[in-house]
């Protein structure tokens, strides 16, 4: 005769097989229901950031991909060779990359995840200088300036566009007619 202890433990040891029998036949992995939707290819893509003057990696540089049409991010570091690499970002979109680190200029750039895998180098430069309000930055305007369309270069027949009327000068040149009244100059 069975004891109670043993009657309980066979009746428990029962249970659990006729359990465990249904629970896998409902695993089917041929049947997983009509709303099941394979997720999309991914793309594995490998980020080097190194510094632009010497080469070496930057170490803990925040790599953040933003998707198109996504709301958020994912961002990553970089390790100690200056790699970061990302396996879950779906192939035919768009992403931004970003890489943001202390003491460099921080990079952008959008690109088109059309491969399985991608790498990409980025080199990092130092911060440019500050724009300040108080050196003379007349050399600059000067340098992106045209030539005035009153020139000597142009030819005379040329037909004026849309052009300003000629600058007056010192001295006026021998091929044009002094006029009766000379442009006002602005003040």
């Amino acid at each position: 005769m069975l004891s109670r202890t043993s009657f309980r433990s066979f009746a428990i040891a029962t249970a659990l097989v006729a359990v465990s029998g249904i629970s896998l036949s409902a695993q089917d992995s041929a049947h997983r229901g009509r709303k099941y939707k394979p997720p999309p290819p991914t793309s594995r893509i490998e980020v080097t950031v190194v510094r632009d003057t010497d080469s070496k990696p930057v170490e803990n540089a925040s790599v953040i991909f933003h998707l198109d049409g996504d709301k958020g991010n994912m961002e990553l570091k970089t390790n100690e060779d200056g790699k970061s690499v990302i396996d879950v970002l779906p192939m035919g979109s768009t992403m931004r990359m970003q890489i943001i680190a202390k003491g460099y200029q921080t990079y952008g750039q959008d690109y088109k995840i059309d491969k399985s895998d991608l790498a990409f180098g980025i080199r990092l430069k130092r911060p440019g200088e500050q724009y300040s309000i108080y050196k003379n930055h007349d050399q600059d305007a000067d340098a992106q300036k045209s030539p005035k369309s009153g020139d000597s270069s142009t030819p005379k027949d040329a037909p004026a566009v849309d052009a300003a009327p000629p600058a007056a000068t010192d001295k006026p040149s021998d091929s044009a007619a002094q006029p009766t009244n000379p442009p006002s100059k602005p003040q």
